[in-house]
């Protein structure tokens, strides 16, 4: 009963604002002291509909650079993770700590030391370099979530592999990669999810150049048009939500396939 209690009040958490959001999108005169609406207006999805083609234009790129993103930290993670698992040396907390420290940052401290860097590398104002620095912020999330997966599964498997012959390669593609799934749908979760929210660092080094969702959104935002703001707000929302739902029935699928569940 307590747990159904507990899941009920997580569960109404997190509907509530959303559906404040619902409430607004459809009714912008909603005031004070007003409970429910008393009017209604459709002119925000009017709206929505007439700007589509811009809207999924930066949807489309929020969405191709935090993918990036996740694709780029798993590949630069999976190395390092492995060795904090299962290697003992001298000074490994420290390391730890500094390869860490990109998500301890401010992002606009980040920013501006980065952004200088990018402008001598010629990578300013450019789509690589937007996910270059989405990486570089957002890895730590993806080395941690890495390593803890290794240190979950830990070195049997791996090791009974390496003894009837199989390279390393071939024990990172037929066995690590399996095995640590869950942690890396964990910490690219993550990894998008500060990827395709991040507003300042995209703005920065993408210069403008390059589209962003949550560009197009910050202006509805901070206008007073709170309908429109909340639409585009649900929009936003939107899209990490389908990704999850089809990331957890595609490994589902997987994992029955292969007889894991």
């Amino acid at each position: 009963m307590r747990a159904r209690l507990i899941l009920f009040s997580i569960a109404l958490a997190a509907i509530l604002p959303l559906g404040v959001l619902v409430l607004y999108a459809v009714a912008p005169g909603w005031r004070f002291p007003h409970v429910i609406p008393t009017h209604f207006d459709m002119r925000a999805l009017q709206y929505l509909a007439s700007q589509s083609e811009p809207v999924m234009r930066h949807l489309a790129s929020s969405l191709a650079y935090s993918l990036l993103t996740v694709a780029l930290s798993f590949l630069i993670c999976v190395a390092p993770a492995h060795h904090f698992a299962r290697q003992q040396f001298r000074g490994k907390q420290f390391l730890e700590g500094i390869f860490l420290a990109p998500a301890l940052v401010p992002a606009m401290t980040f920013s501006m030391g980065v952004h200088f860097l990018f402008i001598k590398a010629g990578l300013a104002d450019s789509f690589p370099g937007v996910v270059l620095v989405l990486t570089i912020f957002s890895y730590p999330y993806m080395l941690r979530a890495l390593t803890a997966g290794y240190q979950a599964i830990g070195e049997d498997y791996e090791l009974c592999a390496r003894n009837l012959g199989a390279s390393p390669l071939q024990c990172l593609l037929r066995i690590d990669l399996p095995l640590l799934m869950p942690s890396a749908i964990a910490g690219g979760s993550v990894v998008f999810l500060v990827a395709f929210s991040e507003y300042f660092l995209v703005f920065l080094i993408g210069g403008g150049a390059v589209d962003s969702f949550t560009g197009y959104l910050v202006p509805y935002l901070t206008s007073s048009d709170r309908s429109t703001g909340a639409l585009m707000t649900l929009v936003f929302l939107t899209v990490p939500i389908i990704l999850f739902i089809i990331v957890e029935f595609s490994v589902a699928r997987l994992y029955r396939d292969r007889g894991i569940y």
